[in-house]
């Protein structure tokens, strides 16, 4: 299985966005609060649409209550300050692929705790641009997780 998670996202169109890769890929979304929004909240389920019903979706409460549950696992955190890219990676039957926060990344215990397991996607080097809007790097990565297994 293919874990999506999302460690404290920040907005609710993101991750509507990203629930519904998740829903129409079968992967499973997990979400790390603190949130920065309700889910509730119009934005999320209107950028999810009526795929809400049909994703397998886990929250929890902080990053430390992930981890005793799954910190075990084949974790791959998804960052710009990785050298190896998210293509050169053969991923395991059941992965989870974590991705920080809209402003901040991923928190820096995280990087030293799984440092031969970060991964990045590939971009242009060219000043002032930092990083894919988060919704689409979930995407380009699921697809390609996705892919190596012939999307089955």
């Amino acid at each position: 299985m293919i874990h999506l998670v999302l460690v404290e996202p920040e907005i609710p169109q993101n991750t509507g966005n990203i629930a519904r890769s998740c829903a129409l890929s079968g992967a499973k979304l997990h979400l790390i609060r603190p949130l920065g929004f309700s889910l509730e909240e119009k934005q999320l389920k209107r950028a999810g649409l009526d795929y809400w019903d049909k994703l397998e979706i886990e929250v929890h409460d902080s990053l430390e209550a992930f981890l005793q549950i799954y910190g075990d696992h084949p974790l791959y955190l998804i960052t710009t300050k990785a050298k190896k890219t998210v293509y050169e990676c053969h991923y395991e039957e059941e992965v989870f692929l974590l991705f920080g926060k809209e402003t901040a990344g991923l928190p820096p215990q995280l990087h030293e705790r799984y440092k031969e397991h970060r991964l990045r996607i590939p971009m242009l080097e060219k000043q002032g641009l930092r990083s894919l809007n988060l919704s689409n790097a979930a995407a380009v990565v699921l697809y390609e997780v996705w892919r190596q297994r012939n999307f089955t």
